[in-house]
């Protein structure tokens, strides 16, 4: 079930990069307006996408179960619609005042934000906080939340995922390498790896984005984790010497080999297969992947061979290896107008017991902290749930704060700063230009 991977979760992994192209209409829509109808819902109506199938079970399973009362008083209604098409209907809807009690949030940042400020969703951090349920939330999975939207908390963290590098302990083993700490320990290993007739690193260049992160996890590492928001903010350029030296470091990796050949027509599940059939011993990749290596039909290299590092530091570097590259995947949020008694019970319930039944039911890890002990599939699991719960601050990606033009250009152009057919001065040039174009 979980190979190929499903369009929803290509979605996530993209990480909404089809954001809307219609955003210039949401002021018009929610001009004026001050938000929903104060009136009481009857229902607790809830808009999801269709591709996305995980939240609307694991409620319905908690409306049957430890939200029974919640749902007695405020009967659970699901309505679907195709990604692609949320952002247009969640502005139609908000112009006419008639956004449903629990959303999807749409698929960039900027159209949630927007709503938030016409008085549209509900104020979250209040609302948990009067609650008393706002500490059920994983501290990192709040940073992440707040790094996307201004610093607010607008969305719940239905989905929780941190990025780091999964490694083939068992080849790592055979070729007597440590777990990498520092960047250029990585690279000693990938040589060592390369040397001895082992594919360092699998990676997607069709996709883009497996490339990128690695751009931006150095920066991270290497000028501190507010190293994108400064370019976002306008106070540095992916240009300046010290953005081009992290996508220089990157580009060295393809031009030593280390992706192996074709990496430029490599798509996801070419790179997922590669690792979990041992033909390469590294995997950049976010945490979503455990489902894929829980499943024995496609890992050939056993769950057991398989663990979790963090991006290592880069030596004098302002970041620290504790601060995991992030996303909540399309975040849940709540119509302000709705948000009364009974909702909050639906909310307070929600916060106690999702984390558990996403878990349980579906090795689903959320936002939301797990009270009762749920049996983990294999060790590397474990690992990345203790990493999560763990964290108090973490970064983005990558393209996280890019408009949908420059994100299109970065993942498009990741392969050739790879391959060698761009410069990693090109590369970032283009990046920028294209930021400067939004």
């Amino acid at each position: 079930m979980h190979f190929p991977m499903p369009r929803a979760r290509r979605a996530r992994l993209s990480l909404l990069t089809a954001a809307t192209a219609s955003l210039a209409l949401l002021a018009t829509a929610c001009g004026g307006s001050g938000g929903d109808s104060s009136a009481a819902p009857k229902e607790f109506d809830y808009l999801s996408v269709t591709e996305n199938t995980t939240v609307k079970t694991a409620l319905t399973t908690l409306s049957k179960g430890a939200c029974k009362a919640a749902n007695d008083a405020l009967p659970l209604t699901v309505e679907t619609v195709p990604q692609a098409s949320l952002d247009q209907k969640l502005q139609l809807l908000a112009g006419q005042d008639a956004l449903p009690v629990q959303f999807a949030a749409g698929n960039a940042p900027a159209l949630t934000q927007r709503l938030a400020k016409s008085g549209k969703v509900a104020d979250l951090e209040k609302e948990l906080k009067d609650l008393g349920v706002l500490d059920r939330l994983e501290p990192a999975a709040v940073s992440t939340i707040k790094a996307l939207y201004g610093g607010e908390l607008q969305v719940l963290p239905y989905e929780y995922n941190i990025e780091g590098i999964f490694y083939n302990e068992k080849l790592f083993e055979e070729h007597g390498l440590e777990v990498p700490g520092t960047w250029d320990e990585l690279v000693s290993a990938a040589a060592e790896l390369e040397a001895e007739g082992v594919q360092p690193f699998s990676a997607s260049g069709q996709q883009g984005w497996p490339l990128t992160r690695l751009i931006s996890g150095y920066l991270y590492r290497s000028l501190g984790p507010d190293a994108l928001k400064d370019v976002a903010d306008g106070k540095a350029k992916l240009t300046d010497p010290e953005y081009v030296k992290a996508a220089e470091e990157v580009a060295a990796l393809g031009e030593k080999g280390y992706f192996g050949k074709g990496v430029g027509s490599i798509d996801y599940d070419t790179a997922m297969n590669q690792f979990l059939t041992g033909d390469a011993a590294m995997f950049y990749m976010g945490s979503w992947a455990l489902a894929n290596i829980s499943d024995e039909k496609q890992n050939k290299v056993g769950a057991e061979n398989i663990g979790f590092m963090p991006f290592p530091a880069v030596t004098g570097g302002k970041g620290s290896v504790d601060q995991y590259p992030s996303n909540v995947g399309l975040g849940i949020t709540l119509s302000a107008g709705s948000f009364g008694p009974e909702t909050g019970d639906w909310v307070s319930c929600i916060a106690k017991n999702y984390g558990s039944t996403a878990l349980k039911d579906h090795g689903s890890i959320s936002g939301f902290k797990v009270d009762t002990e749920v049996e983990d599939a294999n060790e590397v699991t474990t690992q990345v749930r203790d990493t999560i719960s763990s964290s108090e601050r973490n970064v983005l990606w990558f393209e996280a704060l890019f408009g949908t033009k420059a994100t299109t250009v970065s993942q498009t152009n990741a392969a050739s700063l790879v391959t060698g057919s761009m410069s990693p001065q090109q590369f970032m040039q283009t990046v920028q230009d294209a930021l400067a174009a939004q």
